[in-house]
């Protein structure tokens, strides 16, 4: 998961936790918003009922020590005024019930007792609990719907800014990573941020990848440049070699050590020429000019093999079209890709096996498959079968130098070819070969 739809989705449940703890406290919320608005509503009344009796006096109100009651149509609002014992004194605001033409209703009462002309008289003003809470499913109504819009426009800016943040590090990962054939990086340029991480980060891989290509053509260099100089003592070694034989004067006993010395030059020769080739393709210095056809190719990699395969009565079958080609390749290289992955598949298979060559359209390009029922390659070592001198005790058994799977994916990185490995120990390997469409002819 990307690290902006990371932030996206914790700014979106962070918001969506606070939308439901305000929808959870938004009632009893709303209830004291409603009751301290009537509470105010009922001190500006007092006040106001206070100041017509000074300014009027207490018969505005009160005559012949009557009580005076005021009601509105449906019994939600009134005003009682009326005299009471001296020593009662109260100041409050809350709840209680009250009978009025039979119907017992709740209301919200002021009550206030204030002296007049050395009266005591008992104020009360109330308004029925329903009236009050009538607003308050409008109002919480109102307060979700514009906290979820403000909701949706937060996420929504968090996502805009989130995008543009983070840009700089798609940037960086996109040019400095992703779009770079390792270890061949190419030039440097600088990514435009005005975050000092970012900046940071862009020359940590840049200095990073320096030090890795630096260290990689180095390795180039010296493989290649070992490799030319080896082949001409080993040439001059083997030339003296082939001399001594011709001399009378060596014995049978000489004779056989020079053959040991001359199996060892030659598998010295052998992995020279191997390195050296691998060296060649790293450096690009193999044209991609030719245009094969594939089971022609698959065909010659038969004809260089056929005696191995005869040793083993092994059943070897093309199962590919004569029409299928393959444009802008190396058929020097290709051919070394083939031979090498069939001289396997005959090396590690059993006495009687078979080994099939298929192909089939696959998206994006086609796919060839080398299928064989040899002794198969484990879990624990497939990650490792393309590192170079990497053997496992089946190579150790096979006399191999483990570099004909390394020279395979050299080779086919270097026409970008993706090749797919399965393997079943005891049942066989596939090797799965997918040329892209550019390739083919």
């Amino acid at each position: 998961m990307k690290l902006q739809t990371k932030l996206t989705l914790f700014n979106t449940v962070s918001k969506l936790v606070i939308v439901l703890l305000f929808v959870a406290l938004l009632p009893s919320l709303i209830n004291t918003i409603n009751q301290s608005y009537t509470d105010s509503r009922f001190r500006k009344q007092k006040d106001k009922v206070l100041q017509v009796v000074h300014k009027s006096g207490i018969q505005s109100y009160i005559q012949n020590d009557e009580a005076y009651a005021s009601y509105n149509l449906l019994k939600e609002e009134y005003v009682y005024l009326d005299t009471v014992s001296m020593n009662e004194f109260l100041d409050t605001i809350k709840n209680d019930r009250r009978k009025v033409d039979g119907d017992t209703i709740q209301y919200r009462i002021l009550s206030y007792t204030f002296k007049i002309k050395h009266k005591n008289y008992l104020l009360e003003i109330g308004k029925s609990v329903s009236s009050i809470g009538e607003t308050s499913t409008p109002l919480q109504n109102i307060a979700f719907e514009v906290l979820l819009s403000m909701i949706l426009l937060t996420i929504l800016a968090d996502l805009v800014y989130s995008n543009y943040v983070l840009r700089p590090l798609g940037l960086i990962i996109k040019t400095k990573l992703r779009s770079n054939k390792f270890p061949q990086f190419g030039a440097y340029e600088k990514v435009q941020t005005s975050t000092t991480d970012f900046e940071y980060l862009d020359v940590s891989i840049h200095e990073m990848i320096q030090t890795i290509e630096r260290t990689f053509q180095k390795e180039r260099e010296f493989i290649s440049n070992a490799s030319h100089e080896l082949m001409t003592p080993i040439s001059i070694l083997q030339s003296k070699i082939e001399n001594m034989f011709e001399e009378d004067a060596v014995s049978d006993e000489l004779k056989i050590r020079l053959l040991e010395m001359q199996r060892i030059l030659n598998r010295l020769k052998t992995i020279t020429k191997t390195l050296l080739l691998i060296s060649q393709i790293e450096n690009e210095q193999f044209l991609k000019e030719d245009t094969i056809g594939v089971n022609e190719l698959l065909q010659d990699v038969y004809d260089e093999i056929s005696i191995r395969l005869q040793a083993k009565n092994i059943t070897f079958t093309i199962d590919v079209p004569a029409d299928i080609k393959l444009k802008d390749v190396n058929k020097f290289l290709l051919f070394n890709l083939f031979f090498n992955l069939v001289n396997n598949a005959i090396k590690y298979n059993k006495e009687d096996g078979t080994i099939i060559i298929s192909c089939a359209p696959v998206k994006g390009g086609l796919m060839i498959r080398i299928t064989d029922t040899g002794i198969g390659i484990s879990e624990a070592q497939l990650p490792h079968i393309f590192s170079r001198f990497k053997k496992f005790r089946q190579s150790l058994e096979q006399d191999s130098f483990g570099l004909g799977l390394p020279i395979v994916k050299s080779i086919s990185e270097f026409h970008h070819i993706h090749i797919n490995v399965h393997s079943e120990e005891g049942v066989g390997s596939t090797f799965e070969l997918t040329f892209p469409d550019e390739l083919i002819g």
